[in-house]
Formats: C-alpha cells, sequence, structure tokens
C-alpha cells in the first residue's frame, strides 16, 4: 500500500477543495453581509492541512493500484464530508444540532436533497449559496469518479461508458486520454449549468436564485432555495426548463461531449442506453398520469397535470423537487416512482440508483438464461451498441445489483427497528441509497423530524449509495488489507 502517495494526493484534493469556500465570500461582498468567519476558517484549515500533506509527500508519485485507488476514493468523500459541515457549525445563528448539520452537509454533497434545514428563506445568502453549491460539486464530483477513477479500479462501472467517448476504459492506469476526457466533462457540466441559470433568469428569477436552483437541477441534486420548493416561483415556465434540464442531467454525460463536440443529437438516438431510458419514463410517466386521472386528482382540461410531470420527472430522475406532497395521490403513484428513483438515470450521469445500463444488461442476461435452456450448447454473447460485453463485466453488474438490493432490504428493517413505520422506512431508504431524496410517510415533507439515530443511518446509507457500494464495503474485506 502506497500510503505516502495517498496522503499526497489526498492533499492536493483538499488544497483544491479549500477554494470551494471562496465564493460564499464573494458572495457576502456583493450582497453586504457579514458571514465571513464560517468560511474563513474551513479555508484556512482545508489550505494548511492539503498543503502540509501535499508538501510533505510530493516527492512520492508512484503508480496507483486497485487498493489504492478504493482507499483514496473512500477517504476523499469522509474528508470532504467532514470540512463540508464547518460553515454551517460556525454560523451561530443557525439552530440546529450535529446530526441535522452533518445530515444536510451530506445530502448536499451526495445530491440526495433530503432536507432537515428550514426557514430557508431566513438564512443569509452566502449561507443558502454555499448549501446550493454542495450540490455543484457533488453532482460534478461523482462525473469524474466515474470517469477518471473507476476505470483505474477495473470494476464493473468501468464499463458503463462508451469507447468512442471515454477512451479505453479497460486501462488499469489513468489514461491521459480519461483524463482529458474528464476535464472536458467538467467544462460540459459547467456549461449546461450555465445554461440552466440563464433559461430560469430568463423565466423572471433574480440571477441569485437562478444560479442557486441551476446547481440543484443539473446535478439532479433536489435542494430547493425556499421552503416551498419550486412552488414558490409559480412559473410553469420555470417547470419546464426544471423538467428539461433534469433530464438533461440523467444522460450520459459522455453522450453530452460528443453531441457538443460534433454538433449534432443523432449521438442520443442511436445510444442504446438513452432509447432504453427514455423507454422506460414515457411507461412509467403514462402509469402515473392514467393513475392520477383515473384517481381524479386532475382533469384535462386543468393544468395541475403539469404537477403531476414534474414529479414524475423529479422522482426519476433522482433529483427531488417538490410541487405537491407525495401523500396527497394515492399510494400507486409515489410507490411507483420511488421504484423509479431506483432504478435512475443512465451510466456516467449525475443521477444516483442502480443506472439503467445496469438494468438493461441484468434483462439481456435473463433472456439469455431462458434462450440457453433451449438450447444448452449457444453461444450467447450480450452486447450493448453492438459491442460485446466482457463475462466479467457481466458478473460484477450481476452481484451489484444483488448486493444493493440485498442492502436495501436489511437497511429497512433496521430504520424499523429504530422505531420507524414501514412505509417511511421503504421511502427514506430508498431515498438515501438511491440519492433521490424522495419520502413518504413521516418523511413526506422533510426528514427533521426523525430520530437521531435514524439520521445517521440514513447519512450511511447516502454514502453508500453515492459511492456506488463497492468501494466502501471493499475496505472491510481482508485480502483488501493483504500486502
Amino acid at each position: 500500500m502506497q500510503y505516502k502517495t495517498i496522503l499526497r494526493l489526498i492533499g492536493l484534493l483538499l488544497l483544491l477543495y479549500s477554494f470551494s469556500m471562496l465564493p460564499p465570500l464573494l458572495i457576502n461582498i456583493i450582497f453586504a453581509e457579514t458571514v465571513w468567519l464560517p468560511f474563513i476558517v474551513p479555508y484556512l484549515l482545508c489550505a494548511v492541512v492539503g498543503l502540509v500533506l501535499w508538501l510533505s509527500f510530493r516527492n512520492h508519485q508512484h503508480m496507483l493500484k486497485i487498493r489504492e485507488g478504493f482507499l483514496i476514493v473512500v477517504i476523499i468523500w469522509f474528508s470532504i464530508s467532514s470540512i463540508s459541515i464547518l460553515p454551517f457549525l460556525l454560523f451561530q445563528e443557525l439552530h440546529f444540532n450535529l446530526t441535522d448539520i452533518v445530515f444536510e452537509t451530506v445530502s448536499g454533497l451526495t445530491t440526495t436533497g433530503a432536507v432537515v434545514f428550514s426557514n430557508l428563506d431566513q438564512l443569509p445568502h452566502a449561507i443558502l449559496y454555499y448549501r446550493q453549491q454542495l450540490q455543484f460539486i457533488g453532482g460534478m464530483g461523482i462525473v469524474v469518479l466515474a470517469v477518471a477513477i473507476f476505470p483505474m479500479l477495473g470494476m464493473g462501472g468501468s464499463q458503463l461508458f462508451r469507447v468512442e467517448t471515454s477512451g479505453n476504459l479497460r486501462d488499469s492506469k489513468l489514461t491521459p486520454r480519461i483524463t482529458q476526457t474528464a476535464k472536458a466533462l467538467w467544462g460540459i457540466y459547467c456549461l449546461l449549468t450555465i445554461s440552466c441559470a440563464g433559461c430560469y433568469w430568463f423565466c423572471g428569477m433574480d440571477w441569485f436564485y437562478a444560479l442557486g436552483e441551476s446547481f440543484a437541477t443539473v446535478s439532479t441534486g433536489g435542494f430547493s432555495m425556499h421552503d416551498e420548493s419550486f412552488f414558490y416561483y409559480h412559473s410553469r415556465a420555470v417547470e419546464v426548463f426544471a423538467c428539461l434540464f433534469m433530464l438533461i442531467g440523467c444522460i450520459n454525460f459522455a453522450l453530452h461531449y460528443v453531441a457538443f463536440q460534433k454538433r449534432t443529437f443523432k449521438f442520443y438516438f442511436k445510444d442504446e442506453e438513452s432509447r432504453f431510458f427514455f423507454i422506460v419514463f414515457l411507461v412509467i410517466t403514462l402509469l402515473s398520469i392514467v393513475t392520477l386521472f383515473a384517481h381524479n386528482h386532475f382533469a384535462l382540461h386543468q393544468e395541475y397535470w403539469i404537477d403531476g410531470v414534474f414529479m414524475i420527472i423529479s422522482l426519476s430522475t433522482t433529483t427531488g423537487f417538490s410541487l405537491v406532497p407525495l401523500d396527497n395521490w394515492e399510494s400507486f403513484t409515489p410507490i411507483l416512482l420511488i421504484i423509479a428513483s431506483l432504478i435512475g438515470g443512465c451510466a456516467g450521469s449525475t443521477t444516483g440508483g442502480i443506472k439503467i445500463l445496469r438494468l438493461m444488461l441484468i434483462f439481456k442476461q435473463i433472456k439469455r438464461e431462458f434462450i440457453r435452456l433451449l438450447h444448452p450448447q449457444a453461444v450467447l454473447p450480450i452486447k450493448i451498441d453492438e459491442k460485446a460485453m466482457p463475462e466479467p463485466t457481466l458478473q460484477s453488474i450481476t452481484g451489484y445489483v444483488s448486493l444493493f438490493f440485498g442492502l436495501f432490504a436489511i437497511l429497512i428493517l433496521i430504520f424499523m427497528a429504530l422505531g420507524n413505520d414501514f412505509t417511511s422506512s421503504f421511502s427514506a431508504i430508498a431515498g438515501g441509497l438511491a440519492n433521490s431524496g424522495a419520502g413518504i410517510g413521516s418523511v413526506s415533507s422533510n426528514f427533521a423530524s426523525l430520530s437521531i439515530a435514524s439520521k445517521w443511518l440514513l447519512i450511511f446509507t447516502m454514502l453508500l449509495g453515492r459511492l456506488e457500494l463497492y468501494p466502501l464495503f471493499i475496505l472491510f474485506t481482508r485480502p483488501f488489507w493483504k500486502a
């Protein structure tokens, strides 16, 4: 284990992350506020620790192996989460306990969007901006993590991107091409966020709120800047643009990169995963709308059906914006949308969940097994976009999906053992593991009423979902620590 190289890289990443404390200081200046200490202290702490680690081990530049990659990913997520709570802790007018602050911070960084804070409209602009920025960083971070780190780890997730868009993802090291692709995806992510903010501003939003809400939209994070979420704006135009950019956030960012580079949209229609995603999305939308009509929640001549479509997109994309409480609907539709959030969006997007590509490959494996029952000697490769998927990758994905649902069931039981009812437990764990933040029952409006133990379980669940299970659990295996 190259511990010195690991510390060097962690130091560099902490040093870079310290600069995220500077934009809120600029917001302070713009709005003539005095919230300085909550951002200066974390900036100095993060910068000093990062600089010391980097300078102390700057000469140790060994090639990382699989084990080091897993360890770095986990340490960075936990380190950044720990540092990110400081602005909330140091802001004395924020009357929330440590558990609530950690919950809100991790919910933002993992782009879950489960809320415990209240009275958002009374918060200073700098604190409100920082809360939104957490989602922007978390959404961007996970895209870069997937493109740049997971290929090096050689895990099943490395096959979730196309060769023509992300380079040779089966490489055992971080190649220059993958690094360049990761940088390009940062650029695409920022461009989409700015475009979203521009659309919101065009619809009449103040520039500050347009920027903050765009952070939550493209990252599919779900934190709004108001207690009433998007209902606050009373604007159908805002809702339409929100739906558009939530769906954009659901698509593989490598496809956005290629479409932007080639100046054509045909790649979205040629990509098998994107096509399957929209088929699944349309089926879920039709089922939900028909059910809501059947139960007289709205009629065709009323515009309230737009609220239903907004909620369907918000939940299906694991974003979690709200226009109406899910408890206002009969149980079928909320449960269907929570199941949709468990599926999530495309691989390489900012969404959580299992991912559409994994679901496709599971279905194709089931279909292959049916054929093999009739033709035992048949050789039937499983293909995505006419490219055969290696058997180790298929085994890894099968293992991941099995682990996902096994943990889902276990976590629900633990959550119920902490005194929560089944409906609340099902939705809360689904919202945490899929990073959707959706809730019904006692968590339909927010998660503030949960016990301290329940909140800490959800904090762990949110991190588990954002790390996609393997990196965290592998640290607790004996082979990982063997020389």
